[in-house]
């Protein structure tokens, strides 16, 4: 993932948290914000330390990146995405990781097609 398509910065984090909307399931946990000015979408990850060791929170934040990437065409911008991991991911496989990030998606009009597939 492209560094322009990142989220870095504690108080980027921080300002998306306040102002923005969220939205969960039993995995994940979105913040959403749009930002008019913005012409691509950035994302930030938060995988916490209760979830496991860092070879697990690597693993999780690696799934999700790749799902973004090939989510990238279908994500309506500009918006910037938080998605924070909840405990059950460390036993999901990228197939089941996607497939929760692409519902969240779905579920709040981020994407740009009509399929939740």
């Amino acid at each position: 993932m492209k560094k322009r398509f990142r989220i870095k910065k504690n108080e980027d984090f921080q300002f998306v948290f306040r102002k923005g909307k969220s939205f969960a399931n039993r995995q994940l946990v979105i913040y959403y914000l749009e930002k008019p000015g913005q012409d691509h979408f950035r994302i930030g990850l938060s995988v916490g330390k209760k979830i496991g060791n860092a070879v697990t929170r690597n693993r999780i934040k690696r799934y999700l990146r790749q799902a973004f990437q090939e989510l990238e065409d279908n994500i309506k911008y500009p918006h910037d995405i938080v998605i924070i991991a909840r405990n059950q991911t460390k036993n999901m496989e990228y197939e089941a990781v996607k497939k929760s990030l692409n519902h969240l998606l779905y579920k709040q009009k981020l994407l740009k097609n009509i399929s939740s597939k």
